[in-house]
């Protein structure tokens, strides 16, 4: 099972009402939520672990997972409010204004962590989630915790906007925990925040120095590359009619580990010795799920039937 870590909340869409009004309404969402939902719609073992409300808007959470088969046994429960996200669309690309102060989900602490089941063979981490306290430090916790016998992968999926002020602890923290996953995912953007200008392949392979065994580096309109210590494979996109970017790193991820996981690479065993082949796999898998995401309006995963 893939038991996905991070943040879920609501993202408040722009949209037009049937009075031809400016609007907003309400889809479940969130970066590593979005991995789990779309893990689950691919076919593959997901759970997932976040702190959620028992307000409306954490129900519609509840539900959306288990509507996408995703396990909700490990969810951390609690009557804060839900965090909120509002979206501006700018030429499809997402800008946000987040509202999570004091929420469900930022406040979750590690006494809440829960004891994973042995059927729990991959942690995945990332998202906003790691940027402000008490649930950066829990999340954290946990993938130290559980990274020596357990592969974990992270996606930091930077936003800049939203640690401005933080820059500082949150820089810290990816590089500490970039250093003990097993697999590590960045946009060409992220890459660059993180490592400065350069070789995409040469930066990715600096940070395999440091731990890692695989980066997936995802280029945007041009596809995705998966980088080793002595491969570097690259997978061109689907080309397709944009609709906005929501949800499209997050279902790339999704897609390469359900991949690794048809595989029987999901080990560490299996991450050290991955072939071209399942690397060429995992990347396919990622542009062929991400390019149907971009193609409709929100983060609306695929389901497996659809590629």
């Amino acid at each position: 099972m893939i038991l996905s870590c991070g943040e879920a909340l609501i993202d408040m869409l722009p949209r037009t009402s049937t009075l031809g009004e400016a609007c907003f309404a309400p889809y479940a969402g969130g970066a590593v939520f979005n991995t789990a939902i779309a893990l689950g719609r691919l076919g593959a073992p997901s759970a997932f672990f976040s702190g959620v409300s028992t307000d409306m808007l954490g129900e519609i959470l509840a539900d959306t997972l288990a509507a996408s088969k995703v396990d909700t046994s490990m969810l951390a429960r609690s009557a804060r409010p839900t965090t909120v996200a509002f979206v501006k669309l700018v030429n499809g690309q997402a800008t946000y204004a987040f509202y999570d102060e004091a929420t469900a989900g930022r406040m979750l602490a590690i006494d809440q962590l829960p004891d994973l089941p042995a059927t729990v063979e991959t942690l995945f981490l990332g998202g906003i989630s790691l940027v402000h306290e008490p649930a950066a430090a829990t999340y954290e916790a946990l993938q130290a915790r559980e990274c020596g016998t357990r592969v974990t992968m992270i996606d930091p999926n930077i936003r800049p906007g939203f640690i401005a002020g933080h820059e500082g602890p949150y820089r810290a923290r990816i590089e500490r925990m970039v250093a003990r996953a097993d697999i590590v995912k960045l946009s060409d953007e992220d890459l660059h925040w993180l490592e400065g200008e350069g070789d995409l392949t040469a930066l990715a392979r600096g940070i395999i120095a440091r731990g890692p065994r695989i980066v997936f580096i995802t280029e945007g309109a041009k596809g995705a590359r998966a980088v080793t210590a002595t491969q570097d494979r690259f997978v061109a996109a689907v080309p397709v009619k944009v609709a906005d970017t929501v949800g499209a790193g997050d279902t790339f991820n999704a897609g390469a580990l359900a991949a690794l996981h048809e595989a029987k690479a999901l080990t560490k065993a299996g991450i050290a010795a991955v072939s071209d082949g399942v690397l060429d796999a995992a990347l396919s898998l990622g542009v062929r799920a991400a390019a149907v995401t971009v193609s409709r309006p929100g983060a609306n995963p695929p389901w497996a039937h659809e590629l």
